[in-house]
């Protein structure tokens, strides 16, 4: 529901078009609906609090009635403190729940975090923040166990989290985001813990094939089929059906 976002800027300002594109996505099978109010693309505006919180509202509050589970993307505390009030499934943070000031409010609730790590320390992304291929691993590692001890400390149980490693921009390029891709299932079987990938669209499938981000559905997807091989748990997609399709007939078939 933003202005700028990379691939739907514009299409879902309108609250009743937000709410029935979130409907089509639960229909066609999606466990969760992840809202954002704020884009995090290098062009994206600036966005107040307050305003993503209004564009968020009417969508939150209409899913939450039909029993619909809710995930709310910012990495505003402000914004993360009014989802927990109203009642989401999930927050989900691109800078992985930095703010110690949220720490108290996080665990006193009982949402799920996807804690997302990103090259880049604000929350959005940029196309000058570079990481090495060779050392990408070791880095998302670092992070997500610094990030993991010190929401733990908070009194936050560790089987709350979901750890995202980021993708695209947010790794720093394609190479590293290939280089994280390879060595998913390392990352789950290090932490234990459930690991979301968001592939979806996103600038590494544009310098793999050329594409526009309209025209990257069968990249998505078969990047999409290759992370659900290393074992994650979510899969975060612009296209809900096409996944759960490739997923039943990639289940029917089984490995050989």
């Amino acid at each position: 529901m933003t202005e700028d976002s990379f691939s739907d800027g514009g299409r879902y300002l309108d609250p009743e078009r937000a709410i029935a594109h979130a409907m089509a996505l639960a229909a066609d099978g999606a466990d969760a609906i992840d809202l954002g109010g704020a884009a995090s693309n290098p062009g994206a505006a600036p966005v107040e609090p307050e305003v993503e919180q209004r564009r968020l509202a009417p969508v939150v509050a209409h899913l939450r009635r039909h029993g619909v589970a809710v995930s709310v993307d910012s990495f505003h505390p402000a914004t993360q403190r009014w989802a927990l009030a109203e009642g989401v499934a999930f927050v989900n943070d691109t800078r992985g729940f930095p703010d110690p000031s949220i720490y108290a409010a996080l665990a006193a609730s009982a949402v799920r975090l996807v804690v997302m790590h990103a090259v880049q320390p604000t929350g959005k992304a940029d196309r000058t923040t570079l990481a090495d291929p060779a050392t990408i691993y070791d880095r998302v590692e670092a992070f997500f166990a610094a990030r993991l001890a010190a929401l733990e400390s908070a009194g936050i149980a560790r089987e709350r989290c979901i750890v995202d490693p980021g993708m695209g921009l947010f790794l720093g390029g394609t190479a590293p985001s290939i280089a994280i891709l390879r060595r998913l299932g390392d990352l789950r079987r290090r932490f234990g813990l459930p690991v979301l990938v968001s592939v979806s669209r996103k600038s590494i499938l544009r310098d793999l094939t050329g594409r526009a981000a309209g025209e990257r559905g069968p990249s998505t997807l078969a990047a999409e089929l290759f992370a659900a091989r290393q074992g994650v748990d979510w899969l975060r997609t612009h296209d809900v059906r096409a996944l759960r399709d490739a997923l039943a007939v990639t289940a029917a078939l089984g490995d050989r």
